[in-house]
């Protein structure tokens, strides 16, 4: 099975996945939302092609935190949907703090190689960290203001609109601030020699942002979809 074919049948199910989350409950999206952050900062680690785009295996689960907090922000409103990003970035801060001291843990001798893999997924660098942090919590909230602006200004129809519109600039806010603090800005502040050239960051920035756009236009029918799914006791 091709890397495209796989790709876009992880992305339905993630996505599906995000919809039965919605249908059991406020608390299940929340709990849900955490579970796709520290799942995304482990699958950002493998490296992938698709449709001839360099590309890492997080978008699909990143994809679908913003679907999650659009879930929120469309039928609990943006104070819930704004809780749900600070639950996400808590949980981001946890799994970084704890992935990095279990790395401090000495092995066994009986280690049957668990200890080296962990290396492999858990070493990050501390650039690659705080701007993985800081490029979430930017992003998400931005989406969350752009979702109900346009919800405003549209009065609240164009629901496909207000999902794209929002989730399109914050991805793409997301690519930028991302890319720029891990590989340009964090490395020169930091003294390293490892920074890239503006233009090879510009290329990263524009191949992860065709994939998660592509994640996002892939949502707009499960939106719509969850308003045949609500929660049992959700006003309709």
């Amino acid at each position: 099975m091709s890397n495209e074919l796989i790709f876009i049948l992880q992305t339905v199910v993630g996505l599906a996945f995000t919809l039965v989350a919605f249908r059991m409950g406020r608390s299940w999206l929340y709990g849900y939302i955490a579970v796709c952050i520290v799942l995304a900062n482990i699958f950002v680690t493998k490296q992938i092609i698709l449709f001839g785009i360099a590309a890492t295996g997080g978008n699909v689960v990143y994809g679908a935190v913003f679907l999650a907090t659009d879930l929120l922000a469309e039928h609990y409103g943006k104070k819930e949907a704004r809780q749900a990003v600070f639950i996400g970035f808590f949980s981001a801060v946890f799994y970084t703090v704890m992935s990095q001291m279990i790395l401090g843990l000495e092995a066994s001798a009986e280690d049957w190689g668990a200890s080296a893999g962990m290396v492999d997924i858990f070493a990050t660098a501390p650039a690659i960290i705080v701007a993985s942090l800081v490029a979430y919590l930017v992003s998400q909230l931005h989406d969350i203001w752009a979702f109900h602006a346009i919800r405003e200004k549209t009065s609240g129809k164009f629901l496909w609109l207000r999902n794209n519109g929002s989730t399109w600039i914050s991805q793409l806010i997301d690519s930028i601030v991302f890319s720029l603090l891990a590989f340009l800005v964090l490395p020169i502040l930091m003294g390293s020699e490892n920074a890239l050239p503006v233009n090879v960051v510009m290329e990263i920035v524009i191949s992860t942002y065709l994939l998660k756009i592509l994640v996002a236009a892939i949502d707009t029918p499960f939106l719509y979809f969850s308003y045949y799914v609500k929660p049992v006791g959700m006003a309709a």
